[in-house]
């Protein structure tokens, strides 16, 4: 993947997360600016992890650290948040 395409993707990620924003500010249109915003994010983290695995030469190694802090930081999450409750 080029660094154009890359550039490209955030680009319509960004502007998804602006309309996202834009969406939200009214409780009728908050539906639509809901899925602005997980359309974005789907592309912003599907793109971050295509190049990390492109930059790692194809081997999916710099995915295991990502993953590995999905998993901490949800699971540290999610324990703040039952604290809470």
């Amino acid at each position: 993947m080029s660094m154009n395409v890359v550039t490209l993707l955030y680009l319509v990620a960004s502007i998804c997360f602006i309309q996202a924003l834009k969406g939200l500010s009214h409780p009728t249109t908050s539906i639509r600016g809901n899925l602005f915003g997980m359309i974005g994010m789907a592309i912003a983290v599907l793109t971050t992890a295509a190049l990390i695995v492109q930059l790692s030469g194809g081997k999916a190694q710099g995915m295991v650290w990502v993953l590995l802090g999905l998993v901490v930081g949800g699971g540290l999450g999610a324990y703040m948040a039952q604290k809470l409750r």
